[in-house]
């Protein structure tokens, strides 16, 4: 995740915590929508890890 955290700072020029919430939005966004992608969709983003 950090790899995604980093290019979003690169491309958008947003602070890393604003790109941790993006993506945590975008996850809650496709987990609210599709629900049978719940599972894969916390492995992709390792949504609930603040480590990374």
């Amino acid at each position: 995740m950090n790899e995604l955290i980093e290019r979003l700072v690169k491309e958008t020029g947003i602070t890393p915590e604003q790109a941790k919430k993006a993506i945590q939005a975008i996850a809650n966004f496709v987990k609210e929508k599709f629900p049978m992608l719940g599972g894969a969709v916390d492995n992709i983003f390792k949504t609930g890890n603040t480590e990374d």
